[in-house]
Formats: structure tokens, C-alpha cells, sequence
């Protein structure tokens, strides 16, 4: 019969850590967007690069990679599926041919206008009492900037 474990440390137990609540609640977004994104035929890390190029005009791999903090041998793959998917193209910069520009093609552009109707139903779900979405999100990006400094890596 295994004997009784002794109470952890409070700052380790699994309920109090604000990484875990983090990480239970991504998990927790992905799935309630992974209904609404299929009838698209889109994965959630495609929607928000899709985010990011409604956002801006051609802009290049290194720039959307900024805005979603992902390296390009994360993101790289991920465009070139969208490619074959018909979302977008990739061209390499006239000016500098280092640079890879990203533009969506006419299919791309027609998932705005289904993505507005995924943002509302999703927006419905994250409503009740005492809820404030636009604080919560001001506090999480805050939260991500701090971590972002304090980490040599980020």
C-alpha cells in the first residue's frame, strides 16, 4: 500500500500556479475555436496569421512572425500549407530578396468577412457576470510583455 505523501509546497501545488491556469485556459480557447474554424478548413494558429494579414499589407515572414512570436521554422511550414490551401503567396521582396513577403490571394480575403461571425460567436461565450474580456486581454498581454523582458530567450 503506497503511504500518504506528505502536502506539497504550497507555491507547488498545481491549482495555484498562474502557468497552469495560462495553460489550461489556451488549451481551453483552441478547442472552442476548433468547431468554428473547420466548416473554414482552418487550424487555430492558421486563423491568427490570417489575423495578422487583415491586418497588413504584404507584409514579410520575419514581421508576422513578430507579431505571433513564433520562429520562422515554426511559421515557415505553416505558410506553405496555407499556400497549397490556396489562402496566400509567398514572393520574395523586389527590393530586398532576402525578405519573403506573404499576400493573401482572393480566398483569403473571402474568409474575413466568416471570420467576423466566428469572433461573435466565440465573444458570446466569454460573456457573464462580472466578465471583462477587454481587461482580461490588456492584463495577458501585459503579463506576456513582462515575461518577454524578464526572459533572455523569449
Amino acid at each position: 500500500m503506497p503511504r500518504p505523501m506528505p502536502p506539497p509546497n504550497p507555491c507547488l501545488r498545481l491549482e495555484e500556479n498562474l502557468c497552469f491556469a495560462l495553460y489550461a485556459a489556451n488549451h481551453a480557447f483552441t478547442a472552442a475555436y476548433k468547431p468554428l474554424l473547420e466548416p473554414l478548413g482552418l487550424t487555430y494558429p492558421q486563423y491568427l496569421v490570417l489575423l495578422v494579414l487583415w491586418e497588413a499589407e504584404e507584409p514579410t515572414v520575419k514581421a508576422i512572425g513578430q507579431r505571433l512570436h513564433l520562429d520562422s521554422g515554426t511559421l515557415t511550414p505553416l505558410l506553405k500549407r496555407m499556400e497549397s490551401a490556396g489562402l496566400l503567396q509567398r514572393r520574395r521582396d523586389a527590393e530586398d530578396e532576402r525578405q519573403v513577403r506573404i499576400a493573401l490571394t482572393q480566398a483569403g480575403r473571402a474568409l474575413e468577412a466568416e471570420a467576423v461571425e466566428v469572433q461573435r460567436r466565440l465573444s458570446c461565450l466569454l460573456q457573464g457576470p462580472g466578465a471583462d474580456p477587454a481587461a482580461l486581454r490588456q492584463q495577458l498581454l501585459a503579463l506576456a510583455r513582462s515575461l518577454r523582458q524578464a526572459s533572455p530567450r523569449a
